[in-house]
């Protein structure tokens, strides 16, 4: 028997969470379910919320819509995006659903997150230093990373463990200071109390500061807290503030960077990591709560392998439509899809879908030798025949795959080859869409929250329609 719901979200990420909730908020009523394969990208994702961080080529912020007298251009970091958002290229995501719903997403989020971030009081990017000593503009951002803020002109200590080598303190502050940010940076690396494996997972070093967890040091027994903050004093000379890798617990990070901050009499700030990332599990854990708060049905741990129109088929492995009962091959209305739990095929039916799977990197968009493709539905990617026309030999050129995805219409439904939309029930959110580049913009959540919450709430006002 098919599971029944109105709006049916495919895919745990960023964009989905946003696209779901986004439909439960505009739709009460509607019965929203959320299913998902594999764990969320955002466990892999520093935890910031890019919105724009760099103007695609051909924009700045001196000519965009408005005439701006911001100087930003676009080989620096914007300012305020949203100088430049009414003015992004034709099929840019933001040009589809426009600036209006990216400022409605970020409320949204605003409000989803709660006090967990910051940077909600201006439309201005932030400046936030990231482990390897670049500074990311980003819109919104953690409050464990508040006092680290490249705009602040205070000195700062940066602190390593020596068990956590992707965080290079001394050569983060190398690279702030050759930046030109406005304050003295100084790195130094210390033994983590209580670990001595370099193979120790970020959760073991929050779990431990969380729990606060007996240590043995050099003076003797303590909590790793106390033994932490004792560490880093011996190395402070005269900073205001000390940057650590974001690791400083979990369920408990603002008591223990409180604790931190009390026993040095200094701010204590994290520093965003590579993969695995605490920010991005706490913002993983938030966004579930929300959807749990908001009675958003979520199946995780099953793929979703076929789907079904209402009077025909189509293989999820992109061989095209059949007919069958008598049907006529290509409807344009999803009857259901179909997920794969634990070898039994079953089927979930909804009035709308919202497919938010990623993009190359989550493998919502797949290529093969002679193709790209998006593997449930078979929607159309647009690409060059030649898959050597899908990259340059420059790699640091502007590469073609960078933007492969899904073409939407400002509905955010995929379009076909020729500009039809593929399903009249199906819209799409985040990387699975094409025309940007999210990395060399440092736009990829931005553009998640705002396509999530657009294709959510589209989704919830066509139920019962």
């Amino acid at each position: 028997m098919a599971i029944e719901d109105d709006v049916l979200v495919i895919g745990g990420g960023l964009a989905g969470a946003m696209a779901a909730l986004s439909a439960a908020d505009a739709n009460e009523d509607a019965r929203v379910r959320l299913v998902t394969y594999k764990q969320s990208t955002l466990r892999h994702a520093s935890g910031l919320i890019d919105v724009l961080g760099y103007a695609p080529d051909g924009v700045s912020a001196s000519n965009a819509s408005g005439g701006s007298s911001d100087s930003s251009d676009v080989n620096g970091p914007l300012t305020d995006p949203f100088d430049v958002l009414d003015d992004m290229p034709e099929g840019h995501p933001y040009e589809r659903v426009g600036s209006e719903a990216v400022r409605e997403g970020l409320a949204l989020f605003d409000e989803v997150v709660g006090d967990a971030y910051a940077g909600a009081h201006t439309e201005t990017n932030a400046l936030v230093p990231t482990h390897g000593g670049t500074v990311k503009p980003t819109a919104r951002y953690p409050v464990s990373t508040a006092a680290g803020l490249a705009s602040d002109d205070r000195d700062a200590l940066l602190v390593g463990f020596e068990t956590l080598p992707d965080f290079d303190a001394p050569l983060a502050a190398a690279h702030l200071e050759a930046a030109g940010v406005p304050f003295s940076a100084r790195g130094v690396t210390i033994p983590f109390p209580g670990i001595v494996r370099d193979d120790a997972k970020v959760t073991r070093y929050a779990h431990l500061l969380d729990r606060d967890e007996p240590v043995t040091t050099g003076a003797g027994e303590t909590g790793a807290r106390e033994a932490l903050a004792t560490t880093v004093a011996d190395h402070l000379a005269g900073e205001s503030r000390v940057g650590l890798p974001a690791v400083l617990g979990d369920e408990h990070a603002a008591a223990v960077r409180a604790d931190l901050a009390d026993a040095l009499g200094v701010d204590v700030f994290e520093v965003p990591m590579g993969p695995p990332s605490l920010p991005g599990i706490r913002l993983e854990d938030r966004l579930f709560e929300a959807l749990e708060d908001a009675d958003v049905r979520v199946t995780s741990g099953v793929p979703v392998i076929d789907y079904e129109t209402a009077d025909a088929s189509r293989s999820a492995t992109g061989t095209g439509a059949t007919a069958t009962d008598g049907g006529t091959a290509g409807d344009d209305r999803i009857d259901h899809v179909v997920v794969d739990r634990n070898g039994t095929e079953i089927p979930h039916r909804a009035e709308q879908y919202v497919l938010a799977t990623g993009g190359l990197v989550g493998k919502g968009v797949r290529s093969e030798r002679d193709r790209v493709f998006e593997p449930i539905f078979d929607c159309y990617v647009p690409h060059a025949a030649d898959r050597y026309d899908w990259f340059v030999d420059d790699v640091f050129g502007e590469q073609p795959y960078a933007r492969f995805g899904l073409a939407p219409d400002r509905e955010l439904r995929p379009l076909d080859a020729d500009d039809e939309p593929e399903f009249s029930n199906l819209r799409a959110a985040g990387a699975v869409l094409g025309g940007y580049d999210f990395a060399a913009e440092k736009s990829g959540a931005g553009v998640s929250i705002a396509t999530g919450y657009v294709a959510g709430r589209r989704a919830a006002e066509e139920v019962g329609r």
